[in-house]
């Protein structure tokens, strides 16, 4: 059809983040957590990187491959507004105001820092710090970040709260749990949930509520009572 076009999958996005349930609402948040851009054999050609390595950050252009709503004949369904997390759950604006998955085309784009073009065997692998997204996620493209084109300083960004603004957690995990963990992966973790990851419509809760969220291969069992978030539990998955 005519307002049809194919796109093909390039390669793949690996990290800890094993659920949506605490992925960073942004890339960039937590730049403690590293992950691993694999590109297919197809794609996964030394002279396709050549000159990567003066910029310090890329552009990730991928596919939502989660939380879609489906209708008949497998077509995905699209509203023309939706609920922000940022604004409670309880505040409808426009789709093309947010960056829902719900969307006609589920296309995602995160700004990640190039750490490293690792040459592996079969060929380069990016790592990179910041993702935002869920381990396996398909890629779409790779495009290099340029600064004076793609930072707006005196952007205004709407209800989006910057970073040094949004309220961070103060994490209490016991030493006996967090020896459980990998050393390498105990401090993305603890990133992880200072940002916390809970529904910004339950940060005024009273009541204690026990959350889960799978990270590095555990199932993070943790409570928040008003700025302190203490992890209760660490289950190995």
């Amino acid at each position: 059809m005519e307002n049809e076009l194919k796109l093909q999958i390039i390669g793949h996005i690996y990290n800890d983040y094993g659920g949506k349930f605490g992925v960073p609402r942004q890339s960039g948040l937590v730049e403690e957590v590293i992950s691993r851009v694999v590109l297919l054999p197809e794609f996964r050609r030394a002279e396709a990187f050549r000159g990567l390595t003066g910029f310090s950050h890329v552009w990730l252009l991928w596919l939502f491959s989660e939380g879609f709503a489906s209708g008949e004949a497998g077509e995905r369904e699209w509203q023309p507004t939706v609920r922000p997390p940022r604004l409670g759950g309880n505040q409808r604006v426009g789709v093309f105001a947010s960056r829902s998955p719900n969307r006609p085309n589920p296309i995602g784009l995160s700004a990640v820092r190039l750490l490293e073009i690792a040459q592996e065997e079969d060929g380069p692998v990016l790592l990179v710090a910041g993702a935002d997204v869920l381990n396996g996620t398909p890629l779409l493209d790779i495009k290099p970040y340029v600064p004076y084109a793609d930072a707006r300083p005196q952007a205004q960004g709407g209800f989006a709260v910057p970073p040094e603004q949004a309220r961070r957690l103060q994490v209490q995990i016991a030493p006996e749990l967090l020896a459980q963990l990998p050393p390498d992966k105990r401090p993305a973790l603890l990133a992880v949930l200072a940002e916390d990851p809970r529904p910004a419509y339950h940060a005024g809760r009273q009541e204690v509520r026990t959350y889960g969220l799978s990270f590095a291969g555990f199932n993070v069992r943790f409570q928040v009572q008003g700025e302190v978030l203490r992890v209760v539990a660490l289950e190995q998955t």
